[in-house]
């Protein structure tokens, strides 16, 4: 078994709190709280990359990742 370490954005709202994995493209999910929305990326992860084992694809490699902040006057 193969261990990974992949990169997510989390993104707080007023409902609740949004995840997702850009290394792999439309992997992403949501919770109600902090704890409950890794729980399901984690779990939406590991179905991502069995899907993706299952057909035979290379696992994506995994990128920089740099996150910053803009600031625009609009």
């Amino acid at each position: 078994m193969k261990r990974l370490t992949l990169p997510i954005v989390i993104e707080k709202d007023e409902d609740g709190y949004f995840v997702f994995c850009p290394v792999l493209q439309g992997c992403y999910t949501q919770g109600d709280t902090y704890e409950e929305a890794i729980e399901n990326i984690e779990d939406a992860i590991r179905l991502h990359l069995e899907d993706i084992i299952a057909s035979d694809e290379a696992i994506p490699e995994v990128r920089t990742l740099i996150l910053t902040t803009l600031e625009i006057t609009v």
